[in-house]
This record gives structure tokens, sequence and C-alpha cells, in this order.
């Protein structure tokens, strides 16, 4: 089954220094049939204006994936964990017993958009840790790219849940295909360009809860197509 939210539908959040998209109930926003998938708690989809962010604030037994689509982000929380996440970058921040951080951006002209990504444990009370690796556009074109893995499968970080983050670009023609193993189900979220999953055609700001399916083709269509697809239990 593929239950298809288009990008016009999400819920979307203006302030005057966030446009934020989210694709589960969050903060004032409740929709009691979307609350999660699986453990896939959040998935939030933000541009923030330059010179703003989010202060300093706690998290705890939650894994938190930030994968930054364009400009940089700077991150700094109570682990000791600080820099800067740019494009194709990959974050993972376990709260574990209580961690604090800040997401800001430091440009003074450029937006950063984001995406932000929070998953339930698999233990609680975990010691809070941070994790950081870049990708580059060649390592992800023309596959599926495991970014983040409980095995730290290929150069992937790791993460405390059964779940493996991949990414891809596909150029126009190009097609990648995941299969699911029994009982696994997938989201997939269409960051940019357009293209078909299982014949259905997507487009940039699209997302998928995909379950009882034996695999997800991917085809990109007229444009370039990036993607992220995080397979889950």
């Amino acid at each position: 089954m593929l239950n298809i939210t288009r990008s016009a539908e999400r819920y979307n959040l203006k302030t005057d220094w966030l446009d934020a998209k989210w694709h589960f109930s969050f903060g004032d926003y409740y929709d009691p049939n979307n609350v999660q998938f699986g453990p896939l708690r959040v998935f939030n989809n933000d541009v923030i204006e330059p010179g703003q962010g989010f202060p300093m604030h706690p998290h705890r037994d939650m894994e938190i994936v930030t994968y930054v689509l364009d400009g940089e982000l700077e991150h700094r929380d109570s682990t000791g964990g600080e820099g800067s996440i740019r494009a194709g970058e990959v974050q993972r921040m376990s709260a574990g017993s209580g961690v604090r951080h800040s997401e800001f951006n430091a440009s003074t002209k450029n937006t950063v958009e984001l995406l932000q990504i929070w998953l339930l444990p698999e233990k609680r009370g975990v010691q809070p840790s941070y994790e950081q690796k870049q990708f580059t556009q060649a390592d992800r074109t023309g596959k599926l790219l495991p970014i983040v893995s409980p095995t730290v499968e290929g150069d992937s970080v790791f993460i405390g849940q059964d779940a493996t983050f991949y990414v891809s670009r596909l150029e126009p023609g190009q097609s990648a295909t995941h299969e699911l193993v029994d009982g696994r189900r997938a989201y997939l979220f269409v960051a940019d360009g357009e293209l078909e999953l299982n014949g259905e055609r997507l487009e940039k700001g699209d997302s998928v809860k995909a379950s009882e399916v034996d695999a997800l083709a991917l085809k990109a269509t007229e444009t370039p197509a990036e993607l992220l697809l995080i397979d889950l239990p």
C-alpha cells in the first residue's frame, strides 16, 4: 500500500523567520490519524531565514537526524558537539538521558533548508552522543546511499533504532529499487524534482508511507530527482 501525501496538503507553519512543513503531529498541530509511522515520530522540512534559528532547548530519549538540503546550519549541544552542517551533510544526535541543543542560520543573506527527523529509540536513557558526516552529490547519484543505520552500513552514521536512511539523486531516466523485507515499511520524501514510484508520479515535497509492498521502484522522469527514503520496522 502506498499512502501518498502531496506537498500542498501538508501542514505549513509560517512565521517571520521560519517556513516549516510538518509531516506528523508536532507543536500546536495535532492530527490523531497522523501521529507517527512506526518509530518515525517527527519529520519537519524547515526553511530558516538568515540570522535566525532555534535557541537552546532540551530533548531526551529521542534519535534526532538532521539533513541539510541547502545552505548551512550552525549546531551546538550540551555534549560539546558543535559545528556547521552543510548541504549534503547528515548529523545524528542521540538525546538519551537528556541533552540541550540549538540550531541556527548564521548566514546574513541566505536561507537554510533542512530536514529534522526524530525516531523513538530502541533503548531509553542512553548516554547522549553526536555524530556528523559529509556525503557528496556524486556519492548518491544513480543509487540509494545509506547515510544513517544501526549497523553503520557503508559509511553511514549510527542510530539507536532499527532504521536505515538512504538518499539518492536520480538523473532523468535513472532508476533505483529498494526491496522491503516482510513486516518492514518505508517513508519516502521527494526533496527536489519529480519521480515515479511504482508507477505513481511524485513531485517535490510529496511523501509516501509504504507498507505491505515487496519493493519500491524509483525512476526520475523529466528532471533530476533528490529523495530520502527511510526503511523502518
